[in-house]
C-alpha cells in the first residue's frame, strides 16, 4: 500500500499543450457610411442660414423673369385692345393640344406662388436669425436707401399683390371691368386716382427691391470676382430701372389719355 502511494505521488503530471501564437490582428474596417436621404439633406439645407439665402435668391430670380414677361405683356396695351386681348387669349392656349386651355398658365401661378412663399418665408426667418445673433444693437450705420427698405418694401410688394389679383384679376374691387376683356380692365382700373397712386407706390417698391436683390442674389449664388460684380450692379442699376418705368408706363399713358 505504502509503495502504491509512492509510485501514485511520484507519477509525474501530463504535460501542459503547446501554447498558440497568438494571431495578429487585422486591418480593421471602417465604419459602414450611412447613406444620407434627399429629405435629410433637404432639411439640413433649409436649417442652414446660407440654404435660406440659396432659396430666397433662387425665387427671387423666378419672380424676376416672371416680372420681365409680365412688363412686356403690359405693354401691349399701347398697341391697341385688339393686340391686349389677343395676347391675353394666346397665354391662355400656350401648349395646346397637349396642354388643356390655361393649363399652362396655372402651372405658371402655382410655380410663382411657391416662389413667393418660399422667398417670404426665408426672408422672414433670416430677419429674426439675424436679431437673435445681436441681443445688442449695433451702431447705425450708413446704407443705401433700397438696402433700408427691403423689409417693408417688401410688405408693400405682398399687399399691392392682393390688391393687383381683386383689380384686374377677379375684379372684385374694378366693378367696371369685364371678363375677358383685359384691355378694358385695365382702363377702367386706372380710371380712379387712388388705383393709380396705389400702383405707382408698388412699382417703386419693386424698383428697389430689384435693385438691391438683384446684387444681393448674384453674391449669396457666389459670384464675388470684382470685375463681375461692377457688372451686376450696373445690371441690378438697369434692370430696376427698365422695369419699373415699363410698368408705370401703363397707368401713366391711362392717366394722360395716351391709352383710352
Amino acid at each position: 500500500m505504502a509503495t502504491a502511494a509512492t509510485n501514485t505521488s511520484t507519477r509525474s503530471a501530463p504535460a501542459a499543450p503547446p501554447a498558440r501564437t497568438p494571431r495578429p490582428p487585422g486591418p480593421s474596417r471602417p465604419p459602414r457610411p450611412r447613406g444620407r436621404s434627399r429629405g435629410g439633406f433637404l432639411r439640413t439645407l433649409w436649417s442652414s442660414t446660407i440654404g435660406k439665402k440659396t432659396v430666397m435668391a433662387v425665387s427671387g430670380l423666378v419672380m424676376l423673369g416672371y416680372l420681365v414677361a409680365h412688363m412686356l405683356g403690359n405693354l401691349k396695351v399701347f398697341f391697341g385692345p385688339d393686340e391686349m386681348n389677343g395676347y391675353a387669349h394666346w397665354l391662355r392656349t400656350i401648349g395646346g393640344p397637349v396642354l388643356h386651355h390655361e393649363w399652362f398658365l396655372w402651372i405658371v401661378r402655382v410655380v410663382l406662388l411657391a416662389a413667393v412663399v418660399l422667398h417670404g418665408v426665408s426672408a422672414y426667418q433670416l430677419s429674426r436669425r439675424g436679431i437673435a445673433a445681436r441681443p445688442v444693437k449695433y451702431r447705425r450705420r450708413r446704407t443705401d436707401y433700397a438696402t433700408r427698405t427691403m423689409r417693408w418694401g417688401g410688405v408693400i410688394i405682398a399687399l399691392f399683390v392682393v390688391w393687383h389679383l381683386l383689380d384686374l384679376t377677379t375684379g372684385t374691387v374694378n366693378p367696371r371691368g369685364q371678363a375677358g376683356h383685359p384691355y378694358e380692365n385695365i382702363v377702367a382700373g386706372f380710371g380712379t386716382w387712388y388705383a393709380c397712386v396705389i400702383y405707382i407706390v408698388a412699382m417703386l417698391a419693386v424698383g428697389l427691391h430689384i435693385r438691391h436683390g438683384f446684387w444681393a442674389a448674384a453674391q449669396t449664388l457666389g459670384v464675388t470676382r470684382p470685375g463681375a460684380a461692377r457688372l451686376l450692379k450696373a445690371t441690378a442699376d438697369v434692370l430696376a430701372a427698365v422695369l419699373t418705368a415699363g410698368f408705370l408706363a401703363v397707368p401713366i399713358g391711362v392717366m394722360t389719355g395716351v391709352v383710352n
